[in-house]
């Protein structure tokens, strides 16, 4: 099968395509025949090893001290079951599903991934693209995970900075059409009208104007990028509001149940047209590199997909 692998950190030429073994599912696997996956932040940090220096240590044992332990990246995709093991009841060859890789060593980078039938691994929503799917599945996740921690009920007032981004644009929909949020958004000024396409009643320039010093207060604070001062964010809550980060409360709480669920609840949502997936630009497999120099810019628009097939 192709795929493409990484065999040292560094810039996106360290990205290249080969050809690999084609995995064969187990009994209790199934086997997906990727037709999409998506480069996010996440898989650019892995490329160059660029994380925060609290977790350098930990991060240096978990993806290799010297050169990159899981040589095929990619956190998410989507594609059909193409295979399954003899123990299987949940799949069936033919489903179209989307999944994410988080847990099964990554591997979206590759025409073909394994996952257990009980893996974080769903029947794809009807009314997206496999570009798409691939691409709802992490940033989707995240944005949910997050606002559920917020505890936000109707007509509350919810601030979301880094509202552009795969993460923000996800928010910005859940937090107006699934918890009935009046929403406010942070974003630079070429992003305006996209994230008020999403949903959002007030859109904030944040090169024009610092929010936190507005005078305005809100109930819950999500910083989408985790690039804004924590201490200044929560000068902009309510005596009892609650401020989010995505770096620090996009962990589930506990388990891979939880992270099905999620993946369940986030599907359902998108069939219901409560959020989409946001698609700056899709590249094929064979541009890889591009696109890595693309999301290196951080300046891109909702997500960027990968076509596999």
């Amino acid at each position: 099968m192709k795929a493409i692998v990484y065999d040292r950190y560094g810039p996106p030429e360290v990205l290249r395509l080969v050809e690999l073994p084609t995995p064969a599912p187990e009994a209790n696997e199934v086997r997906v025949r990727v037709r999409a996956t998506s480069v996010t932040v996440g898989d650019t940090r892995m490329r160059r090893f660029a994380v925060p220096r609290a977790q350098w240590l930990l991060a240096r044992f978990y993806l290799g001290v010297w050169r990159p332990r899981r040589k095929v990246l990619g956190m998410e995709l989507a594609g059909d079951i193409d295979a399954v093991g003899q123990n299987v009841t949940r799949f069936k060859v033919g489903d179209p599903v989307f999944a994410s890789t988080f847990e099964v060593d990554f591997g979206g980078y590759a025409e073909y991934k394994c996952f257990p039938e009980d893996g974080l691994v769903a029947r794809k929503p009807a009314n997206l693209t496999y570009e798409e799917a691939a691409a709802a599945v992490g940033a989707g996740m995240t944005a949910l995970r997050c606002l559920r921690k917020g505890n936000i009920r109707p007509g509350q007032s919810v601030l979301i900075y880094g509202a552009s981004g795969a993460v923000g644009t996800n928010a910005v929909q859940l937090a107006r059409n699934h918890f009935g949020a009046e929403v406010t958004a942070v974003c630079s000024g070429a992003n305006v009208e996209l994230v008020r396409s999403l949903g959002a009643g007030q859109v904030i320039d944040y090169t024009r104007e610092d929010f936190a010093q507005s005078g305005a207060t809100y109930d819950v604070v999500f910083d989408a990028v985790a690039k804004y001062p924590p201490a200044r964010a929560k000068k902009a809550l309510k005596e009892t509001g609650v401020y989010l980060n995505v770096h620090k409360h996009s962990d589930a709480d506990s388990g891979r149940d939880i992270g099905l669920e999620e993946l369940l609840v986030l599907r359902n949502l998108i069939e219901a047209g409560q959020v989409r997936p946001t698609i700056d630009r899709c590249y094929s497999l064979e541009e890889i590199v591009e696109a890595h120099r693309y999301v290196d810019q951080g300046h891109k628009r909702g997500n960027v997909a990968i076509r596999v097939v």
